[in-house]
């Protein structure tokens, strides 16, 4: 009975503790989004939180390690676009339409924390996740072009510069054109006739 007992309480620990654990990383997530990463300081995510300072060190020991955790919970909120099902247009400006559109609306969907964590950290680690997926979509949007060389290359240039989350921002946001828009301009750069 004692054993059953004390495994009892140590299940209602972890779980205790992944909970705390939990609300943690949301406080940071909403925190970030909200005030920015570089702004957001330990006593407030506590606060948020509902803990103590020592509470967040004791999860998370180091910034880097709360900020994977924020990442990690970020992006399987907000999973990417799938650029695979893109390979079965064929027509290599249609392909590179769909992949805008569904590119820009992700964007528009994840603006508020994308644009704050590119601000502070665009070549940071953590990232990583992020930048890969964008250099896998430009490749699946660019393999409709049978080009070769040099010209391969300034097609993926083209085509990174414009499913790029600053481009979209500077013409959407800046230069106030609609998404439609947007990618009317930015089919013009990859069109090849």
């Amino acid at each position: 009975m004692i054993v059953m007992s004390r495994r009892y309480q140590l299940r209602q620990r972890a779980e205790r503790q992944e909970e705390t654990r939990g609300r943690i990383v949301e406080a940071a997530v909403t925190l970030h989004g909200t005030v920015g990463i570089a702004q957001t300081t330990v006593t407030q995510i506590a606060d948020l939180a509902g803990v103590g300072r020592q509470t967040v060190y004791r999860h998370f020991p180091d910034e880097l390690t709360l900020v994977r955790a924020c990442s990690g919970l970020y992006w399987e909120r907000h999973p990417f676009p799938d650029p695979e099902p893109w390979r079965a247009i064929a027509d290599p400006l249609e392909r590179f339409r769909t992949g805008l559109r569904e590119s820009y609306a992700y964007h528009r969907l994840t603006e508020p924390m994308v644009g704050q964590a590119l601000a502070v950290m665009a070549d940071h680690p953590v990232m990583e996740q992020y930048q890969s997926y964008w250099r896998r979509a430009a490749e699946v949007i660019g393999s409709a072009w049978k080009l070769r060389g040099r010209g391969r290359e300034l097609l993926r240039a083209a085509i990174r510069h414009a499913i790029g989350f600053p481009t979209w921002r500077s013409l959407v946001r800046d230069q106030k054109l609609s998404d439609a828009e947007a990618i009317t301009l930015m089919s013009r750069l990859v069109d090849r006739d």
